[in-house]
């Protein structure tokens, strides 16, 4: 049965024509369009590229910033049957060009700064046919320009019969633990993810979202809300203008919004400063653990009724489980503040999560696999109709992450948690992140969260330097203020640490200046790099 996710654009804009479904531009000088409007600039798009040569199956490298081009050609490729490529352009030349090289495109539509790019790094764009310039061309240098192959075209509605299992996009990890890593979507699995989000989240029409991360403006879309491209760089979360931010939520009266902790950091400690109250009415917090301190901060900038959610997963399958802020706040934020690890709620609707003992191989199939019980901590796996099937021409870590089951699999997140006896899950931190002592392991986030508690702590990471069995467990931490007296603070924190017997083994302590952290959201801490650094200062290997 076909279930191209392109097909959601056409019934919305059947139902709800007039309708606002995208607003862009700087804040206070927006460009609004409806439904119909973007359905029919899609519909060009699809006429134009067709006649530029792209057909079904060709894999299309799109880089265009969060703009009416991004999303109606997004569409446009899920109606011709091409999948679609997206990467971050923050992660870095390097990552860039390795993971342009490694999923291999057909077809390259990018605006003219990105040519440049693929002119000065022509390796990793050898597979590349076609080139299509959004923006001004520049003449024949960057291949032809979208608006001139949009003339004299007539509006091209007819949509590809997709099956569920096709690929619809390949979407980069934020490569917090490890070179990015393409993850192959279906429209299969667009179609559960949007399912999920509408019936879990209550998301539909009448509500007007305003999403940190641009891909989310498509599921918004979708769903026949209106979404807000906001006036900020999504390769940098942190660095949010939090007036422009806020200053579109009041304007567009934004009911919803998706970003990191890292924005809402920058945004609620503005709106308190300013006295704003926001009339939002959800906010949802993903990218990295959320604290308390920032659920209630939030919280205080919220109309009353309004609700933080924090939806828990990875770009390969997500959300696989949610829970409010209001039940963190009163229930399980002060048992992580006592190293339980972060509570991310129960498993979502159609979604399996189990916990299995944590081995440093593959497994192929379950019965290989010891699954754990109640308050053991372990992997975390998960299977369910929105997980992904594969990395894309990554069989080595298909075969790592992967677990058959019969006629289905599971999905190994990387991630230590447990189950509690209420059936909700714990995060503990990355598997990666452990730390394997001669007394056992150390898990990351319930020994943090021992040492955060302390005043002149921004955060704390914890890193194992040495062999795998005998590492040394490190604290690295960020001061609040940078006068804070170091020697003094370290003593402090050694006692704390020696009041838990999770901590108890922890003696070095390293003050850092900035922790390393992904781009995406700001927020993962890139624990491998301050394991580095960290074995550097004391003279160790890693």
């Amino acid at each position: 049965m076909p279930c191209n996710i392109a097909q959601t654009l056409a019934q919305v804009a059947a139902r709800l024509p007039a309708e606002i479904a995208l607003v862009a531009g700087r804040a206070g000088q927006y460009k609004e369009y409806t439904f119909a409007e973007l359905h029919r600039q899609s519909a060009l798009q699809v006429a134009a590229l067709k006649k530029e040569g792209v057909r079904p199956g060709q894999r299309v490298m799109l880089m265009v910033p969060p703009s009416l081009d991004f999303v109606s050609l997004t569409f446009a490729l899920f109606s011709l049957g091409a999948p679609v490529i997206l990467v971050d352009p923050g992660m870095g030349y390097r990552n860039l060009r390795r993971c342009i090289g490694a999923v291999r495109p057909d077809v390259f539509i990018a605006i003219p700064r990105a040519h440049i790019f693929k002119r000065l790094f022509p390796a990793s764009f050898k597979t590349i046919h076609t080139n299509i310039c959004v923006g001004r061309p520049l003449g024949p240098l960057f291949g032809s320009g979208l608006a001139e192959i949009s003339k004299g075209v007539r509006p091209d509605f007819t949509v590809f019969a997709a099956a569920k299992d096709d690929l619809a996009a390949i979407i980069f990890t934020t490569g917090s633990t490890g070179p990015p890593k393409g993850v192959q979507y279906t429209h299969g699995v667009f179609q559960a993810q949007l399912e999920l989000i509408r019936s879990h989240y209550q998301i539909g029409p009448g509500d007007i979202d305003q999403p940190a991360f641009p891909l989310f403006a498509l599921f918004s879309i979708a769903l026949g809300a209106k979404a807000v491209l906001p006036d900020m760089n999504p390769a940098k979360p942190a660095q949010v203008d939090p007036r422009k931010f806020v200053r579109s939520l009041i304007d567009q009266e934004v009911t919803y919004s998706f970003g990191s902790p890292a924005i809402w950091k920058v945004v609620s400690r503005y709106c308190r400063q300013a006295d704003i109250v926001l009339p939002i009415k959800k906010i949802l917090m993903a990218g990295a653990p959320v604290s308390g301190e920032l659920i209630q901060d939030v919280l205080t900038i919220m109309a009353p009724g309004g609700e933080v959610h924090t939806p828990y997963g990875a770009t390969e399958s997500l959300p696989i489980a949610s829970m409010t802020g209001a039940e963190i706040v009163a229930e399980t934020w002060p048992l992580t503040r006592q190293g339980k690890g972060t509570c991310v709620g129960q498993p979502l609707p159609g979604l399996t999560i189990a916990i299995m003992r944590a081995v440093d191989r593959p497994v192929a199939e379950l019965s290989g696999a010891q699954l754990l019980g109640p308050g053991e901590i372990g992997e975390i796996i998960v299977r369910g109709p929105l997980v992904t099937r594969a990395y894309d021409h990554n069989p080595r870590e298909n075969k790592a992450a992967k677990i058959a089951d019969g006629d289905t699999f599971w999905h190994r997140m990387g991630d230590m948690g447990y189950f509690d006896d209420q059936g909700r899950l714990w995060f503990c931190g990355r598997k990666a992140h452990r730390v394997i002592t001669v007394h056992g392991p150390l898990y990351t986030i319930p020994c943090e969260a021992i040492f955060n508690v302390h005043a002149e702590v921004a955060r704390t990471a914890l890193v194992g330097v040495g062999p795998l069995g005998r590492q040394i467990p490190v604290l690295c931490v960020e001061c609040r203020s940078r006068g804070c007296d170091k020697k003094m603070l370290a003593l402090q924190l050694r006692a704390l640490g020696k009041q838990n017997p999770l901590t108890k083994e922890i003696d070095e302590i390293l003050f850092h200046p900035a922790f390393p952290v992904d781009i995406r959201h700001n927020a993962k801490i890139f624990r491998e790099k301050l394991a580095v650094w960290a074995a550097g200062k004391l003279g160790r290997h890693a």
